[in-house]
């Protein structure tokens, strides 16, 4: 169901700064700091199963962008393709959830090098070769107009090299706000481009400005069907849907739906929460990777990956295959 060879993710690295523990930012006089970044997430995850997967980006040739490099790199993903030049490192502040405190995210992501790189600085057609898939997200678009220039030119390239393109709507509203009051036309514009989105109804009630009627599968199909009608080159469209008890339990299933059917697993229970953040992206990289062996395989993956990393600190996925077994030997079962 999907080309071979490697994931290249386009996207920027982003150093994350979080209060420790769960507390309020400066509650305690430090922070703690990983890096991450959506599409650096999903091939993160990819390498960790042994998909290869490379990161297209552009960061700061200093000290914080060699170890923004390196955190990628000693996971097995590829980070040739990562522009290095003069400039600042994107960051992102956390506070992170508890109880019935909800996680917040502040951005501090103006004029970063990834932000200010044009998009004549990408040789696509080079940073395609080899490539079974390129892979990115609505983030970048949310960045300002200079990125939406930059991830149409990525996804035109990926079209016309015939390399599938997949596209993680994560729409950021605070990104979004500083700069555009009508975001949904230019994500839709991307998804023309793409054979695979990552969305719920509600992200495909904003593409099309339109509500769908019923409760669960039942809407989820209307809207998945409303997509593909106004997107002829999608072939699926993945997603979960989450229950909030508190920050510590939540609910998650997957869904991956094409034009003639759906698949959807059960709930699973995800309690003792850790860090709920880059849960979204293990699903990403869980999907691409189960994909090739279908549908079930797909959403699956996704969903183990997903609840999975809910036990893990920091943005990334770090499951195995081992631990990937060992979850699924727990009884989880897709339904259609």
């Amino acid at each position: 169901m999907a080309s071979t060879g490697h994931v290249l993710c386009f996207g920027e690295l982003l150093l994350r700064l979080s209060a420790p523990g769960r507390g309020h930012l400066f509650q305690e006089p430090r922070l703690d700091a990983n890096f991450g970044g959506a599409e650096a997430n999903v091939a993160v995850a990819l390498a960790r199963l042994g998909v290869p997967s490379a990161i297209v980006s552009a960061a700061p040739d200093d000290a914080l962008g060699d170890a923004a490099v390196e955190a990628m790199r000693k996971h097995g993903v590829d980070m040739s393709r990562v522009r290095r030049a003069a400039g600042r490192l994107g960051l992102y502040f956390l506070t992170p959830g508890a109880g019935l405190r909800a996680s917040a995210i502040v951005y501090d992501r103006e004029n970063s090098l990834f932000a200010e790189t044009p998009a004549y600085a990408y040789d696509w057609p080079t940073l395609l070769q080899g490539a079974g898939r390129l892979h990115l997200s609505g983030i970048n678009p949310a960045i300002g107009p200079q990125m939406v220039e930059v991830a149409l030119a990525a996804i035109a390239a990926a079209n016309e090299a015939g390399v599938p393109v997949s596209f993680d709507g994560n729409f950021r509203a605070s990104m979004w706000a500083r700069w555009c009051d009508a975001p949904s036309p230019i994500l839709a514009r991307h998804i023309e481009g793409c054979d695979l989105m990552f969305g719920s109804h509600r992200d495909i009630a904003l593409l099309l400005g339109r509500d769908f009627p019923g409760a669960g599968p039942e809407r989820r199909r209307a809207a998945a069907l409303a997509a593909f009608e106004r997107f002829p080159r999608l072939r699926y469209i993945a997603t979960t849907t989450r229950h909030v008890r508190n920050a510590d339990h939540n609910t998650l299933s997957a869904r991956i739906d094409t034009q003639d059917e759906a698949v959807e697993t059960g709930e699973v229970e995800i309690t003792g929460i850790v860090d709920r953040i880059g849960t979204g992206d293990a699903f990403a990289g869980g999907v691409l990777a189960g994909l090739p062996h279908g549908l079930e395989e797909a959403a699956r993956t996704g969903l183990a990956l997903a609840a999975l990393k809910h036990a893990t600190p920091g943005d990334q996925s770090l499951t195995t295959r081992r631990e990937l077994a060992t979850f699924h030997e727990g009884g989880l079962d897709v339904r259609r």
